[in-house]
């Protein structure tokens, strides 16, 4: 695995609290263009190339997470959550909290099943009921080692499945970071000018993206975001068509209209696009979910916006999966796509 791309995938940066992966970004972008900036919603935006024409490509940094809500007299930790995380999945899992001071592990807990009573067994699991046990022996050692308000992300984990299939902790939408960083390396001497944005807040209603692309106010717009990919069980091709190692996604619509409908225009573009270049590609029609697309797109006066996703497994979990493949056809896809969008 790429080191940048472990370094991006294992930072911390739950929303509202992305200040570890914005510096990251910052870096990078730095490293690639000539002029990069933070605005005061935390958005990191980098700028390249020049011309008539303005294209933003924009990814979020931030991801799913939990809050520290109270320390029990025991010294046991009470959450909230941040973002949309099945409570199902966080009973038993590590996590470490980011205190200001050090880094604390913790491990979610609830009453065993031992100890249940039946109807306690049949209840639905609530993350209302669980916390976080960092050893401490009491409430003063707890608050010694964390703060109310410390962010919680799951615990650090990124390598190879098999191939070039990979995982890793906040694949939504650290990918797409890396590719807004891989694309500004290979855009030079354009004639258009190019703004990449890290993205805050979308987990908790694409904040980030709605006033940057009002600061921007671009003529194009492209995200670089995952989506569900529908070839693991239980999961039918009527609820998702997406496969891992078949191709950047192409969506359509997301959320049944309710997010963005894709500028059709720009969808052409990108299909055209894809056909021409030899790019592997899936057409995706989303009834559930959304990207900062569907903020952009209705900003201003108007915002002629697609998405590039790259199918993902287990989204919104401690541990998702994706294929390198269909990253690098992302990649291919957007610089192409821009290049082609500066000759018009």
């Amino acid at each position: 695995m790429e080191p940048l791309l472990k370094k991006i995938l294992e930072a911390s940066g739950v929303s509202g609290y992305e200040s570890e992966i914005s510096e990251i970004m910052y870096n990078e972008f730095k490293r690639v263009s000539c002029d990069v900036e933070i605005d005061c919603l935390g958005n990191v935006i980098a700028k390249k190339g020049k011309g008539k024409i303005k294209i933003m490509l924009a990814a979020h940094m931030d991801e799913v997470g939990l809050i520290v809500k109270n320390i029990t007299k025991e010294g046991f930790i009470g959450f909230i959550k941040v973002g949309g995380i099945d409570d199902r999945i966080l009973l038993g899992q590590r996590v470490v909290i980011k205190n200001k001071n050090k880094d604390v592990l913790g491990i979610i807990g609830i009453k065993p099943i031992h100890l249940q009573k039946e109807e306690e067994k049949n209840k639905p699991i609530n993350y209302q009921d669980m916390f976080i046990d960092i050893g401490a022996k009491d409430k003063a050692q707890a608050e010694y080692l964390v703060s109310i308000g410390d962010p919680v992300i799951f615990e650090p984990n990124s390598g190879i499945l098999n191939g070039n299939l990979y995982y890793g902790k906040a694949v939504d939408d650290r990918i797409g970071c890396f590719c807004l960083i891989k694309i500004m390396e290979r855009l030079d001497n354009i004639d258009a000018l190019i703004y990449a944005v890290a993205t805050t807040q979308e987990e908790v209603g694409l904040k980030g993206a709605r006033t940057s692309s009002f600061k921007i106010s671009p003529d194009y717009a492209f995200v670089m975001d995952t989506n569900i990919a529908g070839d693991t069980p239980q999961i039918t091709e009527k609820e998702s068509n997406l496969k891992l190692g078949e191709g950047v996604g192409i969506p359509i619509i997301e959320a049944s209209g309710r997010g963005l409908i894709v500028n059709e225009k720009l969808r052409n573009i990108l299909i055209e696009t894809a056909k021409k270049n030899n790019i592997k590609y899936q057409v995706a029609v989303i009834e559930g979910g959304m990207t900062d697309g569907a903020i952009i797109y209705i900003n201003k006066e108007g915002i002629p916006t697609g998405v590039l996703s790259i199918p993902t497994r287990y989204v919104h979990t401690s541990t998702s999966v994706f294929s390198m493949d269909d990253l690098n056809c992302a990649i291919e896809l957007a610089t192409k796509t821009i290049e082609n969008l500066s000759l018009r």
